[in-house]
């Protein structure tokens, strides 16, 4: 990487949507900015888990406001994650499209697996250099993440619904605070948390951090009333816990280093904390400064380029556990990208969706062979596979579920141009690919007019190929069902 590099990371979390603006320089990250806004998206999902008018709109103003700071940014530079809250949002696309235009650069909605993974590096990133066993527990707005790891390594990653927006208003919705609402909060998120205890086992790690959210609230409110050096236990929780129940009601909350943003989530984050104390026998935890912001930057710097290495080695790493022929994956993926820049007159060097998905379109065969494109698909999409964003897992998953037999069940990705193009690209490479050989493309050549696409081939390429044309017309029929056509050329 260059030296001196900016960088940028734009947390949309649950409650707060961060900016974070580093440079690196020296094998580290100097801060530049930082800046933060309480959005409380989190609290703007409905019974039928759609963000409301008015919590798009906040989110989206602050996204402006982000947008403008990094103007003239490199986009290989910079990288926007979105955690549960859009991940449970029916209507997240609306969102993360107008918002995406806003900021100016793509943003991801990240699985709960690779939000921990990222919480994990920006937490280890800020600590020493140690073989020491770590445990991370990173309570946000609506989701809580558990990361176990030996020094820099994260070895075990677990995601939960629940956080402290979300308890907050389910177990204290008028903000009243009582002995009896707490002692139920506890109870659902010991439930909730009940299976952390397979992976997560006391005595699994040698020291334990909070990190972020709800491990900052507390902390520096312990610190701030001489409770705390740095350290969340036991007794500072369970003094803080009577000092709510003194209070009585959220707005007569008044405790030295409380910030009002935090104040009406408490409640949930103190109940999930102490839940999550008793039910892995933790003694105390020490706050963390790497939070998930930090993560991504460092994750910037790893894989150097957001396509780069973490995602290549995910998908060698899928290829390799489900026994892909590697040489028919790369002759399709090769002649898929060959075809989608013929059609669409693009220099780009790699698609690299495209791309993968000619690699792992053949993921599901060891399950069942007759129908592995369905298998493919369902593996693809929930691998939690590292680097991808669930939005990118979805596409890879949809492009090999349509690349053989009737195109009705991706009939909705194939209703605008890029994803029929995407799709065709990848089919007829299946097609030309059918005897596992690398295909013949000079002279070659696939058109786009409007809603119709023409294949174009040499003279005498259907007496030299005659199963691959037998097969491009079954193709030419399939799209005739669709609004879109294919005319083949072949002579």
């Amino acid at each position: 990487m260059p030296h001196a590099t900016t960088l940028a990371a734009i947390d949309l979390g649950s409650n707060s949507f961060r900016l974070e603006i580093g440079s690196y320089e020296h094998l580290q990250i100097q801060r530049v900015e930082y800046l933060k806004e309480t959005v409380r998206q989190g609290n703007g999902l409905d019974d039928e888990r759609n963000l409301s008018p008015e919590a798009m709109e906040r989110g989206w103003a602050c996204l402006a406001r982000f947008g403008e700071r990094l103007r003239g940014f490199d986009p290989q530079r910079v990288r926007a994650v979105a955690t549960q809250t859009l991940r449970e949002a029916r209507n997240r696309e609306a969102f993360v499209q107008r918002g995406s235009e806003l900021l100016g650069f793509p943003i991801d909605v990240i699985s709960g697996e690779d939000e921990a993974r990222l919480i994990y590096r920006g937490v280890v990133s800020q600590l020493p250099m140690s073989d020491e066993r770590r445990l991370v527990m990173d309570i946000g707005g609506r989701s809580t993440e558990f990361v176990l790891g030996h020094g820099v390594q994260a070895e075990a990653l677990a995601s939960y619904r629940i956080g402290s927006v979300a308890w907050s208003m389910r177990y204290f919705p008028q903000g009243v605070l009582t002995a009896e609402a707490f002692a139920n909060a506890e109870l659902a998120a010991r439930a909730v948390l009940d299976e952390a205890l397979d992976t997560f086992r006391p005595g699994s790690w040698d020291c334990a951090y909070a990190s972020a959210g709800t491990a900052n609230a507390v902390g520096e409110v312990l610190i701030a009333n001489g409770r705390s050096q740095g350290v969340i236990d036991r007794d500072g929780l369970d003094w803080l816990l009577q000092q709510l129940l003194r209070a009585q009601t959220v707005d007569r909350i008044r405790l030295e280093g409380m910030r009002e943003d935090r104040r009406p989530m408490l409640a949930g984050g103190i109940s999930i904390m102490r839940a999550a104390f008793d039910l892995l026998g933790i003694d105390s935890m020490q706050i963390a400064q790497g939070a998930l912001r930090q993560g991504v930057l460092h994750d910037l710097i790893d894989a150097d380029l957001p396509t780069g290495d973490l995602r290549t080695a995910s998908v060698q790493a899928l290829a390799n556990r489900f026994a892909v022929e590697t040489a028919h994956g790369r002759h399709v993926a090769d002649t898929a990208q060959h075809l989608w820049r013929e059609m669409t007159g693009s220099t780009q060097p790699q698609h690299h969706l495209l791309e993968w998905a000619g690699l792992l379109h053949e993921v599901g065969q060891r399950i069942n062979r007759s129908d592995y494109h369905r298998h493919s698909a369902y593996i693809l999409q929930y691998s939690g596979a590292k680097g991808f964003a669930e939005d990118e897992l979805l596409h890879l998953a949809l492009l090999v579920l349509g690349h053989r037999g009737k195109l009705k069940k991706v009939e909705d990705f194939i209703s605008q141009a890029p994803g029929a193009m995407e799709l065709l690209a990848l089919r007829l490479a299946v097609i030309l690919c059918h005897a596992r050989q690398a295909p013949q493309l000079q002279g070659m050549q696939l058109l786009r007019r409007g809603a119709s696409f023409t294949l174009r081939a040499p003279a005498h390429w259907s007496q030299q190929f005659p199963q691959s044309a037998h097969l491009l017309a079954e193709e030419a029929e399939a799209w005739s069902r669709t609004p879109w056509k294919l005319q083949l050329l072949l002579d």
